[in-house]
Formats: C-alpha cells, structure tokens, sequence
C-alpha cells in the first residue's frame, strides 16, 4: 500500500471535520476557564485522529463488503479500485483502533470516569456508523449522528479535559459548549447531507435509505440551507450571551460565500462538481471560527 493509497484510504482530507471542533474547544477552555491542560489534550488529539482514522477505513471496508452495485464495488470505492488486499486492511484497522483505545483508557484512568462514558459513545457511533444490521449511515439518522458525535463531543472531551478534575457537570455549562460546538455540529452534518444528495440512486442501488430518500431532494436542500443559516446565527448568539469575544462576529462576513457555495449545490447534486461545496463551507466557516475566537483571547 503506497503513501497516496493510505492517505485516502484513512481519507485524510476529510480530517478537518475532527481537528476544528477540538480547536474551537481549545478556544474555549481558555477563554472560559483559562484553563489548558497540554499533555492530557495532546494525548487526546493523537486517538482522537487515529480512532478517526479507523473510522473512515471501516467505512470504506464495509462499505466494499455490503455493495450491491458492482460499478461502485470495483471502481469507485478505494479498497476495490485499488485493488487492496482485505487482510492487509483489517491489520491496519486493528492497529489503529488499539493504539486509539490505549490511549483513551490510559487518560479515563487519569481523569476520571466521565471520559468513559463520552469516549464509549464516540466509539460505539464510529463502529455503527457502518456496521451492523442496520447501519447509522444507511439510516435517516446518520447526520445527527455524525454531527453530534464531531461536532459537538469531540469540543466537549476537549473542555473537559483541559478543566479536569473541576469541570461542573451543570446544564448551564453543558449548554454553553453546546452553543459553542453548534456552527461545526451544522457544518459537518451538512457534509453528510450533502454527500447523500449526491448520492441518493446509488445509495439507494445498494439499499441505503439515507435522510435525502424520505425528504427528497428539495427537502435535503432546504435543510442544507437552513442549517448554513442556524450555523452563522450559533456565532451571534455565543456572543450575545458572552461565552465568545466580540471579534467572532467576524465569521458573520462568510455569509455570502456561504450563500454562493449553496446555490452552486442547489444547481445540481453532483459528487465530483458540488458535493466540495459542503467541504468548503465546513472548512472555510470552521477555520474562521476558530480564527476570529483565538484573535478575540490574543486582544482580550
């Protein structure tokens, strides 16, 4: 297996979605807390990319086990069209996903019990999302699923962390995170949403009834845009409220990019040509959230 091969297989572009949300938490536990804890969040950045990393391989394996469409088996999913040895991908898989787990285990064992029972969540929705008899992703809940689970557990683990052992388990707290995590919890379900518009036939040759085959394509679409819109207005709120500096509101400025990257899918629902408007509006909106929050701790 090649370097390129790897870095696809693992699909390490897509690691954006995982890498924001645990910046924005940085952000945050400083700005709320003025509190970082560098050893615990720096193990916890390392299983959180190779547990990802296990995820997205356990997609494409399963994924290629499941296909009913011999076209998507051989030529468009990787293990397939590579031509990649299945023995030599469930090796990989068991190293990434022990070396993830040592890791979590060793940390729950520093920080106490809470870690557990977030990190078994995350861990439980990574294996479902594309095993089991009813897959999450072949199921109308992969979006919350997925949204939730990076955008707003991954910030979550992160405060905790960086405030452990004095982190309050309130409802005000929680909420605050919540809000905070709100714009990436959006953006990366839109990520998900907007791959399914894509590939409703598809999805549906091979008898994966995602959101998009209940809703339709123009309800897919209208979600999409409403969520981009939710998203941007998270960002007022948190610094109405006070838990974001003033300077987030910078973020506010993507509208119209935002707007134009969701017209372009709203043209046509095409995989290679507008599905990358999704991946543009998470990354470019996330990265700015992230930006525009650290600029307003460096000014406070």
């Amino acid at each position: 297996m090649t370097l390129p091969i790897f870095l696809e297989l693992v699909e390490i572009k897509a690691k954006t979605a995982s890498i924001l949300p645990f910046l924005i938490g940085m952000c945050f536990s400083y700005y709320a807390y003025g509190s970082v804890q560098p050893l615990y969040v720096g193990l916890y950045f390392i299983a959180m990319l190779l547990f990802n990393m296990f995820v997205d391989v356990w997609d494409n394996y399963n994924d290629y086990r499941r296909a009913l469409d011999q076209d998507y088996q051989t030529k468009t999913n990787i293990i397939g069209r590579e031509n990649l040895s299945l023995a030599a991908v469930e090796r990989l898989m068991l190293m990434l996903f022990t070396l993830s787990l040592i890791i979590g285990l060793t940390l729950a064992w520093f920080v106490g019990w809470p870690l557990l029972i977030m990190g078994g969540f995350c861990y439980a929705v990574g294996i479902f999302y594309s095993s089991g008899p009813k897959p999450l992703s072949s199921l109308p809940l992969g979006e919350v699923f997925s949204g939730f689970t990076m955008g707003f557990m991954i910030s979550l683990i992160c405060v905790y962390l960086n405030t452990a052992p004095h982190f309050s388990w309130t409802l005000t707290a929680v909420a605050e995170i919540f809000l905070i995590a709100l714009p990436n919890t959006l953006w990366i379900a839109n990520l998900m949403l907007a791959n399914n518009l894509c590939d409703k036939e598809e999805d549906e040759r091979n008898h994966r009834y995602t959101l998009v085959h209940y809703i339709g394509i123009k309800g897919g679409l209208y979600l999409f845009a409403t969520a981009n819109g939710m998203a941007l207005l998270a960002i007022v709120c948190q610094v109405w409220l006070g838990i974001a500096p003033m300077t987030s509101l910078l973020s506010v400025l993507l509208l119209p990019f935002i707007m134009q990257q969701t017209r372009l899918l709203w043209q046509k629902q095409v995989k290679s040509d507008t599905f990358p408007c999704a991946i543009k509006i998470l990354a470019l909106g996330s990265t700015v959230q992230v930006l525009t929050y650290a600029l307003g701790i460096i000014l406070h």
